[in-house]
């Protein structure tokens, strides 16, 4: 057999596997999560189906690994835009706030999905165990991307699915196959992605500091000299690599995030549109609600409706 034969050989037992692997996970899937809806079959594993593509999502990704078993979709991260599907998987490491929309789904081809949560300790913990503390020179910075879905890698998420049916099996595997899936992540071409936002001096770890700030400092004015001060970078410095990580400059992500939370607050605790944006810290209605308007595309009042309106055709 010569080389060429070889490849095509090897290229069709990966194709093979990751059919396999796929057709595995979409029924395990549907076999958890029997309606629309999202189910936590194991802490940090979310599960999710829809049978019709949604509405633009905005919403606040924590540190996650996003598989596709069936369906697309697309995220936006400020004006970028990752999409993903059962061929590739998504990965974020920082919090970031983004625009979420399902591309493809039916009722009989529904929408599934799996999200694992990364734990920086734990990242931490396998990165260090398997010597992977090396970053590259060059390393990207930007706190999410998309990537093929390999076989090997394919292969643990299902085995982390296939365990969370087995109470038992799951306290004592599910830990070890998540150890595999950060150890797989880390060996393949999001390596460096992971391995920045837990090593404690890179240029990742201050704006992941900077981000927690703006998130419990929701409602204070802006002060960006202050939170480059505290980081030690100046403030020239700090927007440079603000921007590489999120997409977006310090005020822009401060304001997306007061924004969401304002839209948080109206929909889930049915504040009135000026307390919510009293909460996050406008002190002008209508300032507010003209950055509202130019975020969600309609007046926080109209936007409320519409919301409450969708939610109640789900729901009959």
């Amino acid at each position: 057999m010569n080389d060429s034969s070889r490849v095509e050989q090897a290229s069709s037992a990966e194709v093979a596997r990751l059919q396999l692997g796929q057709q595995e996970l979409i029924e395990r899937i549907k076999r958890i999560v029997r309606t629309d809806g999202t189910a936590e079959p194991l802490p940090g594993l979310s599960l999710h189906r829809s049978s019709a593509p949604g509405e633009p999502l905005h919403s606040v990704y924590d540190p996650v690994f996003c598989v596709i078993a069936q369906g697309s979709k697309e995220i936006f991260l400020g004006r970028e835009r990752y999409l993903y599907d059962a061929a590739h998987y998504l990965i974020v490491t920082a919090n970031l706030p983004v625009v979420a929309h399902v591309l493809e789904a039916s009722p009989e081809r529904p929408y599934l999905s799996l999200r694992l949560k990364l734990d920086p300790l734990l990242v931490s913990s396998v990165m260090i165990e398997a010597g992977r503390t090396v970053l590259s020179q060059r390393a990207s910075v930007r706190a999410i991307n998309v990537s093929p879905l390999d076989s090997e890698l394919l292969d643990a998420v299902v085995r982390l699915v296939r365990v969370a049916d087995s109470p038992d099996e799951a306290h004592f595997l599910a830990p070890l196959i998540t150890r595999e899936i950060i150890y797989r992540l880390l060996t393949g071409e999001q390596c460096d992605r992971l391995r920045y936002i837990v090593v404690q001096d890179g240029v990742a770890h201050h704006i992941a500091r900077a981000i927690e700030w703006f998130r419990k400092e929701i409602d204070q004015p802006p002060s960006i000299e202050r939170v480059a001060q505290e980081l030690g970078m100046s403030v020239s410095s700090f927007h440079h690599h603000f921007k590489a990580v999120t997409a977006m400059s310090p005020l822009q992500f401060q304001k997306r995030l007061r924004l969401q939370e304002a839209r948080r607050l109206m929909l889930g605790e049915h504040l009135d549109a000026a307390s919510a944006a009293y909460r996050v810290g406008y002190d002008d209605a209508s300032h507010f609600s003209r950055e509202y308007k130019s975020l969600f595309g309609a007046p926080p009042m109209r936007d409320m409706q519409q919301l409450r309106d969708g939610i109640r055709q789900l729901a009959s």
